[in-house]
């Protein structure tokens, strides 16, 4: 083996055999965290991203007349940060240090400007991460959408009363609950809207004003979907309802957010698609 790549292969050998637990954890957290089950999807997405990236700026050949001698900071600090996290057992805060990491690698072996490329498929990374609080903002999420689902049927002529997540109907009476919450939507909206604002051509203000709608239509789309919750449990039948919402509503409501981020896209002048990506 050429010896200017001996350094390169003992480093990314070295990444994988340390990180392999962390991603092990990861797997597992995919597969039981329905608030992360999109992770899956992450990592090939960032994946396609970087293969992308590295072919189109130097035809994918490392600058290292270009190299900066603080990614080897960058590395050992991320190192360090990782360790420390994963022997402490905050994976998550692991995983974000691993993150760290796999920009500092790329850093160090790729030069100033391939990394700066290749910036948002490694930062793109972190929405892979479960994090510890979101199964606590579950709660007040979900009173949140209880009062303005019961708001919007009252203004819709359905008498509605709402007691904390207990919402009371003139037939029967339900509970919002945690699967109510809209916390799936909101995170995996805001994946795809990250992913959108990076894939169009536009102003850096119209792409952080789409991200930032991200979260309130994400929570209009969830609103929507427990008012006509509320309302097939009144017309037809709470059994009825909940297999509407399980089957149809959340599928529903998240394709109608995704499909009205096309024309919010443009009136924020972001309009066409980056060719480098494609």
């Amino acid at each position: 083996m050429p010896r200017a790549k001996i350094v390169p292969t003992l480093l990314i050998a070295f990444f994988l055999l340390a990180t392999w637990p962390l991603w092990r954890w990861l797997w597992g957290e995919w597969r039981g965290n329905d608030y992360y089950s999109h992770g899956f999807l992450i990592v090939p997405i960032a994946a396609y991203l970087s293969w992308r990236r590295f072919n189109d700026v130097g035809n994918g050949r490392p600058h290292p007349q270009q190299n900066d001698n603080r990614s080897l900071l960058l590395l050992a600090g991320s190192l360090v940060a990782y360790l420390l996290a994963f022997i402490a057992k905050a994976y998550f805060l692991a995983a974000f240090a691993m993150i760290g990491l796999i920009g500092a690698l790329a850093w160090t072996l790729l030069g100033t400007q391939m990394a700066r490329q290749l910036a948002f498929p490694i930062a793109f990374l972190s929405l892979m991460t479960p994090l510890p609080f979101i199964e606590q903002a579950t709660l007040p999420l979900a009173l949140l959408t209880g009062r303005f689902s019961a708001a919007l049927t009252r203004f819709l002529g359905l008498d509605v009363s709402v007691a904390g997540t207990a919402v009371s109907l003139p037939n029967t009476d339900l509970v919002i609950g945690a699967q109510c919450s809209g916390v799936n939507s909101i995170i995996a909206l805001f994946a795809l809207t990250a992913l959108l604002a990076y894939a169009l051509q536009g102003p850096l203000w119209g792409k952080l004003t789409l991200l930032a709608l991200s979260l309130p239509l994400a929570m209009l789309g969830n609103v929507l979907r427990v008012a006509a919750l509320l309302f097939a449990a009144h017309y037809f039948s709470l059994q009825t309802a909940f297999n509407f919402y399980h089957d149809y509503s959340g599928i529903v409501s998240f394709l109608f957010i995704a499909i009205l981020m096309i024309p919010l896209s443009k009136s924020l002048q972001c309009k066409t698609f980056r060719y480098e990506i494609l």
